[in-house]
């Protein structure tokens, strides 16, 4: 088996680890992340929509998400946020789930917002991935959905 597809491959290969600077203050980037109505203007990957944002943004609270693809399938996630340090850091419980609602596979998913003078250094941390090729999946999805955070901080 390809360390690609190897549930074996090491703890370091299938973790993600994304940093972007963004221009826009720390709060506001932040908030992108935990208000329902920014979310829903920049989630999911270029083309997506998300006709369904449910969220309750404080440790202990869940959210269960819906993206539609361009060609019209729905794509569900959910997660419980275990921290939320305003405006520093949010760590939550992240995993697909399947035509029955069951959840999949779960990872672990922390977001750190640094000021950078007048911008903010996003950092974004995954882990651990079933696999190397999971993991690539997501590095494009999350890359194309923080294009359009960067469009829409722009445009706020």
């Amino acid at each position: 088996m390809a360390a690609s597809t190897s549930p074996t491959a090491t703890i370091a290969e299938r973790t993600l680890i994304i940093e972007r600077v963004f221009d826009a203050p720390r709060a506001l980037v932040f908030k992108a992340w935990t208000e329902p109505e920014r979310l829903v203007r920049w989630w999911g990957p270029q083309g997506f929509t998300m006709p369904s944002c449910k969220m309750d943004a404080r440790p202990g609270g869940a959210f269960r998400f819906c993206m539609r693809s361009p060609e019209g399938t729905d794509h569900w996630l959910r997660g419980v946020y275990s921290e939320i340090a305003e405006p520093e850091r949010l760590v939550c419980t992240w995993a697909w789930e399947d035509a029955e609602g069951k959840p999949g596979h779960e990872t672990l998913l922390t977001v750190t917002f640094a000021e950078h003078g007048a911008k903010t250094k996003l950092t974004l941390h995954q882990a651990v991935f079933e696999t190397v090729t999971a993991r690539n999946g997501h590095q494009e999805g999350w890359a194309s959905a923080l294009d359009r955070l960067a469009e829409y901080l722009a445009k706020v």
